[in-house]
């Protein structure tokens, strides 16, 4: 079984106050724009345009049910968040992304990213692989999902919040989902 590589470097823009991590792209056959969270079906920026924009529909190009990666850029580096993945190298057990079926062969440096962002006050994983990878690098408490943990990363204390998966797979609302987003950003922004 073969292995891929990450395909995007981590976005991180200048005074990122937090990073959230997800667990790999999809396969490129899904992607909607060169970015994360591509997939059309995952509902990552439906939950951001819902929050800060009172419209899940704010960074989509719907007539090409793609999203706006410009706007999505820019958003974040506005707003100070920083994007990547929990792993760096995986196998697909299933032709999916789901996270039970992609194994971990190489995690992320979580440490060294935090390193690089020193406005970084948190860590936020969107999925269990994710969630999975974070305590495993720091031999810390798994958060109760919508919730966070105080954790130390490069000699900082960091909230380590743990939110419900923004994949339409994840048995929740988008607008439920968008709550408990809506109260980490609160706390971080």
């Amino acid at each position: 079984m073969t292995t891929e590589r990450h395909p995007l470097r981590p976005f991180l823009p200048e005074g990122a106050k937090v990073l959230m991590l997800g667990s790999f792209p999809p396969k490129r056959e899904r992607w909607s724009m060169e970015f994360f969270y591509p997939n059309w079906l995952n509902d990552m920026w439906r939950i951001v345009g819902h929050i800060f924009f009172d419209d899940k529909h704010y960074f989509e190009i719907a007539a090409e049910k793609r999203f706006d990666k410009q706007r999505i850029v820019r958003f974040c580096e506005e707003r100070g968040i920083a994007l990547y993945d929990a792993a760096c190298e995986v196998r697909r057990l299933k032709d999916n992304a789901s996270d039970k079926f992609l194994e971990v062969v190489r995690s992320t440096d979580i440490t060294a990213i935090v390193e690089s962002l020193p406005s970084c006050r948190a860590i936020v994983t969107t999925g269990q692989k994710a969630t999975d990878v974070v305590v495993e690098q720091f031999g810390c408490k798994e958060p109760t999902v919508g919730r966070c943990e105080r954790i130390v990363v490069a000699g900082r204390e960091i909230d380590f919040w743990r939110m419900p998966s923004s994949s339409r797979a994840y048995p929740l609302k988008l607008e439920r989902k968008a709550d408990a987003y809506r109260v980490m950003f609160e706390a971080i922004l």
